[in-house]
């Protein structure tokens, strides 16, 4: 499967998030024992499973879907503990498409109010109806003692991984902020350029933790590499926070007109559109028509359908907040801290 993956270059989603009902309980307790995806029959030939995987960013355009546990497994939940990969398109799969912000503007006739009218993402909910499962996909079945060093490697690999697509995300936002900043002609303002220079100082150290945790990762049995994993932990835990930052500098420099610039009808209109270009007018050498794209950039990143990558993604996306501080916790190596203050003071 692997070498197929490799040579075909196939593109999987990586499906472990699952429904999980009340978080107070074990998949195994849940009132509706499909909240939390599971083994319903098992065949000489495979597995039937059930169940749905929530929030998975990019399934639509996936060749496959490779399914993982969301959580350590205790006695109990042994149909839980299950990883294996089938088709996109198996039978028994439904994608329930996710809304985002702002996305009916992309059904509208122009495109001039969409901020980013080439590109874009989508998240969807993943139903899976009795899906089989051939036993040569299945690469972990029931074995409980296994699912928590998974989640805990998946989820390091991925929240390393942020420091580089939503850093990716900011150097866009940054390149739209000095832009408008050029076109309303405040670009040379100090204060301007030291708000400039804070967003890359940030946007800059969220990529510094994912090369971090990757240059200080070791080699595995395997030949794999695994990733620093309290590197990438705080990597992901900064990417929590400093795109939220950036993001309020950028509207800042942008202006109230970020939210209150009429659509792009009335640009069109013979009537209003006359007043727009001769009020809305920045710099006189740049178009009103650029500045105004550049606004629904920045609108589309900070509040738009970009905003659930760029934002939302970056708190919850490859696990909470909370998550990368257990972790922290676990790998933080206190006890050795402790003892070098405690050399360091004379303490024996």
């Amino acid at each position: 499967f692997l070498e197929r993956i490799q040579t075909e270059d196939l593109v999987c989603d990586a499906a472990m998030t699952d429904a999980r009902g009340d978080r107070s309980l074990a998949p195994h307790e849940q009132a509706d024992p499909d909240l939390f995806l599971h083994i319903v029959e098992q065949k000489q030939d495979g597995i039937v499973v059930r169940g749905a995987k929530a929030h998975q960013t990019g399934a639509l355009n996936s060749h496959e879907v490779v399914v993982m546990p969301t959580t350590a497994m205790k006695a109990g939940s042994e149909d839980y503990a299950v990883a294996f990969a089938v088709p996109a398109d198996a039978e028994g799969i439904m994608y329930i498409y996710g809304r985002q912000s702002c996305d009916t503007r992309k059904l509208e006739a122009t495109t001039g109010d969409v901020g980013n009218p080439n590109y874009g993402g989508q998240e969807a909910l993943i139903v899976f109806d009795n899906v089989f499962v051939p036993w040569e996909r299945v690469f972990m079945c029931r074995e409980t003692v296994f699912a928590g060093r998974l989640v805990e490697r998946f989820a390091s690999y991925h929240r390393a991984s942020y420091g580089g697509c939503k850093v990716g995300m900011g150097d866009v936002l940054i390149g739209a902020t000095a832009a408008i900043a050029e076109y309303i002609g405040v670009d040379k303002a100090s204060h301007i350029r030291d708000k400039l220079a804070e967003m890359t100082h940030m946007n800059e150290t969220l990529h510094a933790g994912a090369i971090a945790a990757s240059a200080d990762g070791h080699r595995l049995e395997s030949g794999n590499y695994m990733v620093d994993i309290l590197l990438a932990n705080i990597c992901k835990l900064n990417v929590t926070r400093l795109p939220w930052e950036i993001s309020r500098i950028a509207q800042d420099i942008a202006g109230g007109i970020l939210v209150t610039l009429p659509g792009e009808v009335d640009f069109a209109n013979p009537q209003t559109g006359p007043y727009l270009k001769k009020y809305l007018k920045g710099v006189s050498r740049v178009p009103v028509e650029a500045k105004v794209k550049i606004l629904r950039l920045i609108e589309n990143i900070t509040m738009g359908t970009g905003a659930v990558g760029y934002l939302t993604e970056s708190i919850h996306g490859a696990g909470s907040p909370q998550a990368q501080k257990v972790m922290i916790q676990r790998y933080g190596n206190w006890e050795h801290k402790k003892d070098l203050a405690k050399k360091i003071a004379g303490i024996v």
